[in-house]
């Protein structure tokens, strides 16, 4: 006898979820799109970005907090949050490492030398101006424009995280941000090692005069260990011979030695000149970046991130955009660098576990060609990837809108500190 079909199940309402899906459709590329198209306005017309900006940034504020409530992955935005918060802390220590060393670099040989050391060869600009020369005005011009710089990708990053409230991208939204600010934390410190290792010349041989106020002659610790053997190769080869530094300190200057309590031994590292801040951290807000080649930018770094985060999380013809831009940039600012994102297969896991146990049902409901139990069976293993709820509503709400006003204020501080690279 054969078995009867399943009665079909009524369609689910169309509730407050529901109601977002056709926002949501397509919504992350467009905003994408309207926030670099609205701040290019800043070089087009001033006047229509100044009204433009705030309210974009209005309804995009608006729409995160209305569909706040109705978003249902609070719980695992709570168990996400333990980790995003380390690795905030991380990437802060690690781009505090990485601004003592480019101050360390920039001032440990003096400003003499940046004066008198040539930049290096770079074959990549040599091409560029070839090719300034050959191509049409409107290309060139096409190829200088500042269509996207460093906060854009930022925000682009942060549209892509809040699409979680939208289901745009499979969340938690603080576990993508989690992964962004612990590999951009590795990337600033693997960047440290690569410049501290050794010392390059800039591009730019004005910018240490005009940024800095260091001395002429050579820190001592380049006095002894540098300065004597950089220009005559017969102590270049004695040094490398011996294996042992042997010539004596000048008679330069004694070096200014602030008092900066336990902060102290930093004096050495950063170098310090009068009229430069009470203390080391001011000493650190005005430096405004480096002025050596530190290898790779750190820009650049940011852009590629965001692509790579882009095209796992989103896909689509947008991230294929992304890397355009991000090849745009990359002209622009002559630099190159291939960078690879880490994995996580917790989830991944723990689907496959639950595809085991449901294994058997699943095959004899598509032997019934049970369509719906199918579904059902699905869903249960898309469901085994996320963490069980354990959070009160109260709990969830308060979390929530305590994220979103902290992360706002955590956006416009990062833009304020970054508005000068």
């Amino acid at each position: 006898m054969a078995k009867p079909k399943p009665k079909r199940p009524a369609p689910p309402r169309r509730g407050a979820g529901g109601l977002w899906r056709p926002v949501a459709l397509g919504g992350l590329p467009l905003a994408a799109a309207a926030y670099v198209g609205v701040d290019y306005l800043r070089h087009l017309s001033p006047v229509w970005h100044g009204r433009l900006r705030p309210a974009l940034w209005a309804a995009l504020a608006l729409a995160t907090a209305a569909r706040a409530p109705f978003y249902r992955r609070w719980d695992a935005e709570v168990r996400a949050a333990p980790l995003f918060f380390a690795a905030i802390a991380f990437m802060v220590a690690a781009l505090l490492c990485e601004a003592i060393s480019v101050r360390f670099v920039s001032t440990v040989l003096g400003l003499q030398w940046h004066r008198s050391t040539a930049p290096l060869p770079d074959t990549g600009q040599w091409i560029l101006l070839a090719l300034s020369g050959k191509l049409p005005q409107t290309v060139v011009d096409l190829l200088k424009a500042r269509i996207i710089t460093l906060h854009h990708y930022l925000m682009l990053f942060i549209m892509l995280a809040f699409s979680a409230l939208f289901d745009r991208i499979k969340g938690p939204g603080l576990g993508i941000g989690s992964r962004y600010m612990f590999t951009m934390a590795v990337g600033h410190l693997l960047r440290t090692i690569t410049f501290l290792a050794t010392i390059l010349p800039s591009a730019r041989p004005w910018c240490a005069e005009a940024r800095y106020q260091i001395p002429d002659h050579p820190h001592p610790w380049a006095q002894k260990y540098y300065a004597p053997y950089a220009s005559d190769p017969n102590m270049i080869w004695r040094v490398m011979k011996e294996d042992t530094p042997y010539a004596t300190l000048q008679d330069y200057p004694d070096e200014y030695k602030p008092d900066w309590g336990l902060m102290s031994f930093l004096v050495d590292i950063l170098r310090p000149s009068t009229g430069e801040g009470p203390s080391w951290y001011h000493l650190l807000r005005k430096s405004s970046g480096s002025c050596n080649d530190l290898i790779y930018s750190g820009h650049m770094f940011v852009a590629v991130l965001t692509a790579m985060a882009w095209a796992e999380a989103y896909g689509g013809w947008s991230s294929v955009l992304i890397w355009f831009l991000v090849i745009h940039s990359a002209q622009r600012e002559d630099d190159w660098v291939p960078l690879v994102c880490n994995g996580n297969q917790s989830i991944q896991s723990r689907r496959l576990s639950k595809l085991d146990e449901v294994q058997k049902r699943l095959f004899r409901a598509a032997k019934d060609s049970d369509v719906f139990e199918i579904r059902n069976l699905l869903n249960e293993v898309e469901l085994a990837g996320q963490e069980k709820k354990g959070f009160s509503q109260r709990v969830l709400f308060s979390f929530a809108a305590a994220l979103i006003v902290l992360t706002v204020l955590f956006v416009l501080l990062a833009f304020t500190l970054t508005n000068d690279g």
